[in-house]
């Protein structure tokens, strides 16, 4: 069993907050470039084949991922040295340094080679910075949590990433209605970026102010926490990343998939992402605080179930009724059943490391599973649509990694503290 006192009396509520608007303005910064691969693509990687174009920027996308396993590794272990509130300041100035060079990076047709080879270099520090964030984000909350309700607390850093994405699409669908086709792939993209640049000395304020909930002197002058007892959890926490990875990927790749396999309007296509992000909303922090109540278990397996059961049909639908009630159905019904589902992962594998070892143990595993699964998903699901010209071929990646996510998820170990309360209760009266 982790270790899973608190360090320190409850957080104000306005500290978790400033973590809250942190975690969502990184995020938000990262997950613009997908909803404008298509544009991106045409800027830095012109080709006579839209497909190919799409798939060197879908591969730049990718390179973001790269280096998020050595930004888990070194931020996030900063976290369990250092403290979180300084591994979080780190992450995100790296951040911001990466999309303001992101968003002024003349196109191809200006400076040439030095284009792409500029946006990939801001890419992969963008990952890394992103990598390094979300351990010490996670510890944080988790540890500013009252026991009882630390699946509430620890689900806000789904609830914020899901906040990015309302607010990625939401600007989308906005350029995208008064901007032409050729508008966004020249300017209109910037401005998307630009948008996450300008709050950056905001969220840097907000970092800057927090409190500290761990104290790495303290820790070390007890005896050293062993790792090989907790390997268990990084790979399963690695499985159960994976599959919600793939679903999450999947999911905001919606605009893409509408535009270039759909052929649908370009504003219809972020309505979408609109969409994707209000599910998260509505059930991110639902799905926490049904894991505090029910069992972290439960919490994933029921919803996840489903939507295996769904995923089938809905891209059946999609392929064969291409209109925008069916697209924002569809896609509202799947994300909805992910959010409640996937959400308590990150709580399990938060809960389930000790104090000292847990900003690294999170920010590493959860690295990696993004590194290998997110940065590859929605380039593979464009190729096998190209390969197999099918376009429900998505539906089969995703199911794949739901069936290996659910069998992870019924060999884990519960933890919330209240169920874990009732199961000691149960026991008890068995012995008596």
């Amino acid at each position: 069993m982790a270790d899973t006192r608190q360090t320190v009396k409850a957080i104000p509520a306005r500290y978790v907050a400033a973590v809250v608007v942190g975690n969502a303005l990184e995020f938000y910064d990262f997950l613009t470039y997908a909803f404008f691969a298509v544009y991106i693509g045409r800027a830095f990687f012109p080709s006579s084949s839209p497909t190919s174009s799409l798939l060197a920027s879908l591969g730049a996308f990718g390179a973001g991922f790269v280096t998020r396993p050595l930004g888990g590794f070194v931020i996030g272990t900063m976290g369990d040295r250092v403290g979180r509130k300084p591994a979080m300041v780190l992450s995100f100035s790296l951040m911001g340094v990466a999309i303001v060079g992101l968003a002024l990076t003349p196109p191809h047709s200006m400076i040439g080679v030095a284009a792409p080879i500029l946006v990939v270099g801001f890419r992969m520090l963008q990952g890394f910075a992103l990598g390094g964030n979300v351990g010490p984000t996670t510890a944080f909350l988790l540890e500013a949590a009252p026991a009882e309700r630390r699946g509430f607390y620890t689900a806000f850093q789904a609830w914020t990433q899901d906040l990015s994405v309302l607010t990625a699409g939401m600007v989308g669908f906005l350029l995208a209605d008064f901007l032409s086709d050729r508008q966004l792939e020249t300017f209109g993209w910037r401005v998307a970026f630009l948008v996450g640049a300008a709050i950056v000395p905001f969220g840097l304020t907000l970092r800057r102010r927090l409190p500290e909930t761990f104290y790495a002197h303290e820790e070390r002058a007890k005896e050293r926490t062993p790792l090989r007892p907790y390997l268990w959890v990084a790979v399963f926490g690695g499985l159960l990343l994976a599959s919600a990875t793939i679903g999450t990927y999947i999911a905001s790749y919606m605009t893409t998939y509408a535009i270039t396999t759909l052929h649908m309007r370009a504003n219809v296509a972020f309505a979408a992402t609109v969409i994707v992000g209000l599910a998260g909303i509505c059930f991110d922090l639902p799905s926490g605080i049904l894991s505090d109540r029910i069992g972290r278990k439960t919490t994933m397996i029921v919803p996840g179930v489903v939507l295996l059961l769904l995923i089938f049909p809905a891209f059946h639908e999609l392929d064969h009724h291409r209109t925008t009630s069916v697209l924002l159905g569809t896609t509202a019904v799947l994300y909805s059943l992910a959010a409640l589902s996937t959400t308590p992962i990150v709580i399990w594998l938060t809960e389930s490391l000790p104090a000292a070892i847990r900003s690294g143990g999170v920010a590493t595993v959860y690295a990696v599973a993004i590194a290998i699964f997110g940065g590859t998903t929605q380039y593979s699901v464009t190729w096998l649509i190209k390969v197999t010209r099918n376009p429900e071929s998505p539906a089969w990646y995703w199911a794949a990694a739901s069936v290996v996510g659910l069998v992870a998820m019924l060999l884990i170990r519960e933890t919330a503290p209240r169920k874990l309360a009732q199961q000691s209760g149960l026991l008890a009266g068995l012995r008596d």
